[in-house]
């Protein structure tokens, strides 16, 4: 697990192998990650966007950026935590993931980024 606090959010992620919706022949790799988003402020933040760089071994850069995460915009009051999984697929066996959140300070009304930190998605294999 990998986590980074930014803007006195602190997000942590961890990655798993999906080996069932994986195709290796095809070069299809699919990986889910779990999100926990904690508010370490004194002041309640609303999640609004996200904007993700995909980057796979194989060269591939992609870029993702939607409202919410998971069909959600989450609101955080001060300690609270939020924890959603998805997923992503690369077309060869190792990756890494990063980005930003767009979020809301509810009390002034102040939009801020927070960094997701560099996670990395490798096929339980290729680590032996």
């Amino acid at each position: 697990m990998v986590s980074k606090i930014s803007e006195g959010i602190e997000i942590s992620v961890e990655t798993f192998y999906q080996p069932d919706y994986s195709n290796p022949v095809s070069g299809e790799y699919m990986f889910a990650y779990r999100i926990t988003i904690e508010n370490h402020n004194n002041y309640p933040v609303k999640l609004h966007r996200r904007h993700w760089h995909i980057i796979d071994s194989n060269g591939t850069n992609r870029e993702v950026e939607g409202e919410g995460v998971v069909g959600v915009q989450p609101t955080l009051q001060p300690g609270e935590r939020y924890q959603y999984v998805s997923g992503c697929n690369l077309r060869s066996e190792m990756g890494k993931m990063h980005g930003t959140y767009l979020m809301e300070n509810l009390l002034n009304k102040t939009s801020f980024d927070v960094n997701i930190p560099v996670f990395e998605m490798i096929v339980p294999f290729k680590m032996n």
